[in-house]
């Protein structure tokens, strides 16, 4: 599978966790949007499903297992060089998800780990649509508006 100027949109799964009035954040260490603060998730493996792939790329990517309780987003993110190619191009499936077991722990794709204040997040270098995604997920748990998974 490539990444880098791929031949089609890859499919990507994000976790929104809550922890309080927090939210669970990864300082990227790649690119697309190496250093800047993401969900954290990761793609869709050939033949895995997108929660099975969501369990997988948390356990790798922050040592944590968490209940999944339905999907927040689908959103699609594509990123364009200087001469209109397209090195990236995600299709995203972000979910809301519990907090089970384990402890923080950064993996290999990400430097950092952390609960962050929704009140913080505007002070943070953290893509706009990110940070939609985080409250849009706030308001739907508030208001027990979450959209099932469908088998």
């Amino acid at each position: 599978m490539k990444r880098h100027y791929p031949d089609q949109p890859l499919v990507g799964v994000g976790a929104v966790i809550f922890r309080g009035e927090e939210v669970l954040l990864v300082l990227r260490g790649q690119e697309p949007a190496l250093g800047s603060w993401s969900l954290p998730g990761g793609l869709v493996e050939l033949g895995e499903t997108l929660e099975n792939a969501l369990k997988r790329e948390l356990a790798e990517e922050v040592g944590i297992s968490v209940q999944i309780l339905g999907v927040t987003a689908v959103l699609d993110r594509i990123y364009r060089d200087d001469e209109g190619g397209i090195p990236y191009h995600y299709v995203l499936v972000d979910f809301l998800c519990g907090y089970e077991a384990g402890e923080l722990r950064p993996g290999s794709d990400i430097t950092a780990a952390r609960f962050c204040p929704l009140s913080k997040l505007d002070g943070l270098d953290l893509p706009a649509f990110t940070a939609r995604v985080v409250r849009r997920a706030w308001e739907q748990k508030r208001q027990g508006e979450i959209l099932p998974i469908v088998d």
